[in-house]
């Protein structure tokens, strides 16, 4: 079966099974640990192992998934990092008529069509959740939620908001933690501004992010691939920086079609200023469609979604350049 997150907190005790997927690595682990509470396992009854250990440990894994517990309670078996070429063992574990333990795998971005998707998206006893990164709309209940109902913040003024929105959102866990930050250090005022965003933000990973897009739009070569490099080697996600740039470009389309410039850190606003110059609307409408069929065949054509990110940034600030050169003519 199919799940969404909320499929997950209503029926995690009717599948023997579950898959946690996808490229945002904190909100896997955040449903990885939510399995745990939510089924009430007790720390001694969970067995969990790497998926490069799954055939030197396999007699070790079946022996526990399948005899009871000597502690009483449920067990649960954890199968972390897996991918399709484990999907053999995994479903003779999930299959296997004396299992008695709950099975948890979690694993990275999985192609569609793939042996561990087919298999538990396909079955009715066994579900798949997908961990995409937040898009803007998910990201925003998020911040609310978090600061709103959970910290007792007051307000968020606009512009820190959609700074926040720019700069988070590939990586839960991320976002969390810089959530219970921020709610720390406005604590005594219960009101979040541009500038305590901006000061709790961590550094490197914005100013990277910030080269990325802010250059790319501008039509800075050498500036843009050297940050993408940079996030790369950190281990950014490409959907993720897929989505970031997504929101960006409707940012700037809103500068240019309502003349709206968000408030920004001066390190990148005059690169802002000049892609609002070098930009049309019928420009960045037809950036927003490839970004789309870009996240498209992240998914689903097998291809590395790094090359095919670094090709298209390459392209686009390709063009970018020599439209800049153009209008200076």
């Amino acid at each position: 079966m199919k799940w969404k997150e909320s499929d997950f907190n209503k029926n995690l005790n009717s599948v023997r099974a579950v898959l946690i997927y996808g490229p945002d690595a904190g909100l896997v682990d955040e449903l990885c640990d939510r399995s745990v509470e939510v089924l009430s396992i007790e720390k001694d009854n969970i067995f969990a192992l790497d998926s490069g250990e799954l055939r030197d440990k396999q007699d070790a894994l079946f022996a526990e998934a399948c005899t009871p517990s000597m502690f009483g309670g449920r067990k649960m078996v954890i199968i972390s990092n897996a991918g399709d070429s484990d999907a053999k063992i995994i479903t003779e574990l999930v299959e296997h008529p004396s299992l008695d333990a709950m099975v948890v795998i979690t694993a990275g971005d999985l192609r569609f069509g793939g042996a561990l998707r087919n298999m538990f998206e396909g079955e009715k006893n066994i579900a798949a959740v997908a961990c995409y990164t937040d898009d803007a709309k998910t990201l925003e209940t998020l911040i609310r939620n978090e600061l709103f109902n959970n910290a007792g913040i007051k307000q968020i003024s606009p512009d820190a908001m959609t700074y926040m929105l720019n700069h988070l959102g590939g990586d839960r866990g991320i976002t969390r933690s810089f959530l219970e930050k921020i709610a720390l250090y406005v604590d005594d005022k219960k009101v979040v501004d541009f500038d305590d965003v901006e000061k709790c933000l961590p550094d490197t990973g914005a100013a990277n992010t910030d080269d990325f897009l802010y250059s790319l739009t501008a039509g800075h070569i050498q500036a843009t691939m050297l940050a993408l490099d940079r996030l790369l080697y950190d281990n950014a996600e490409p959907n993720m920086l897929v989505r970031m740039l997504d929101r960006h470009f409707k940012t700037l389309l809103t500068a240019v079609v309502d003349g709206q410039l968000p408030r920004l850190f001066w390190k990148v606003a005059d690169k802002f200023n000049v892609a609002v110059k070098i930009w049309s609307a019928t420009d960045i409408a037809a950036v927003l469609t490839r970004l789309n069929e870009l996240e498209l065949q992240m998914r689903t054509t097998g291809m590395p979604a790094e090359i095919l990110l670094r090709d298209f940034a390459l392209k686009l600030v390709l063009k970018t350049y020599k439209m800049s050169v153009k209008r200076r003519n």
